[in-house]
């Protein structure tokens, strides 16, 4: 099964998003791939963490999942929308969700971004929590390739990626990271997790980033990439900017890996 993740730097304006998103998807099609991961908020990087408010929307009804539904269905893809604001429990907060959708436009599956960022180091400080209200529930999905193939894939985004315990509830063979790391902890660390996550789970793990200066000013690190169960590198993106990273996902080297070394069946906690 052909994969991509697709890179971005998302702006403050919706519409230029999804207008770059759909020719990013347009051209994974044309490439053959069967799934397209978006990165996490690509259908907007505000001035302000309050801005994602405007735009949150209710499930099933809203023009981010129409523009995800409608692309999924005219292009033939599976196509996972990294992440958008979605309705809380109050006005205050947003859910930051991810939405899988099938090539027949229909919602497959919903994840709500279970751990939050929080830093504060003395000269700055930042909170998710102010404006995002945590999910708590992981989630996988069955994907059925075109070639008859079921694949578990799980669900993961941005920082959840420095809780492995995470990944083992998930028991996928395809791990999804969506993320907008910053340049700083990206540099040190970004690559590092995910060949240790594609190796704890012996899955692959897909990783589309926002990478590059945004109009907010922040500055994302990028390096958007696809890796094998065995760690391996299969594609990378080493430049910032928008762009499209694509591989394909063997059954039959997830067979092996597995098989070679049985870690998953050797757990005793």
């Amino acid at each position: 099964m052909k994969s991509a993740a697709i890179q971005m730097v998302s702006g403050v304006s919706l519409e230029a998003n999804l207008e770059a998103a759909r020719c990013l998807l347009a051209d994974a099609a044309r490439d053959g791939a069967e799934l397209a991961v978006l990165p996490e908020y690509f259908c907007l990087m505000g001035h302000k963490d309050v801005d994602k408010l405007a735009v949150r929307e209710r499930l099933g009804d809203g023009a981010v999942q129409r523009f995800l539904s409608e692309s999924a269905r005219e292009l033939g893809l599976w196509i996972v929308g990294g992440t958008l604001p979605m309705v809380a429990r109050d006005d205050a907060h947003v859910r930051n969700t991810t939405l899988v959708f099938s090539p027949s436009g229909e919602c497959a599956a919903r994840y709500d971004k279970i751990h939050l960022f929080r830093f504060d180091n003395g000269r700055e400080r930042y909170d998710e929590s102010r404006v995002i209200e945590s999910g708590s529930d992981p989630v996988a999905f069955d994907l059925p390739a075109r070639d008859g193939r079921h694949w578990r894939v799980g669900l993961s985004v941005c920082y959840d990626l420095r809780f492995p315990e995470l990944y083992r509830r998930l028991g996928a063979d395809v791990l999804l990271v969506p993320s907008a790391f910053t340049f700083v902890t990206g540099q040190a660390h970004w690559e590092l997790l995910l060949r240790a996550r594609a190796v704890e789970n012996l899955a692959y793990v897909i990783a589309p980033a926002q990478g590059g200066v945004h109009e907010n000013g922040r500055r994302t690190w990028g390096h958007s990439m696809i890796i094998d169960p065995w760690g391996e590198v299969l594609a990378a993106r080493e430049t910032q900017g928008a762009g499209v990273v694509a591989a394909d996902l063997e059954s039959a080297r997830l067979a092996q890996v597995r098989a070679q070394l049985p870690a998953l069946v050797h757990r005793v906690l």
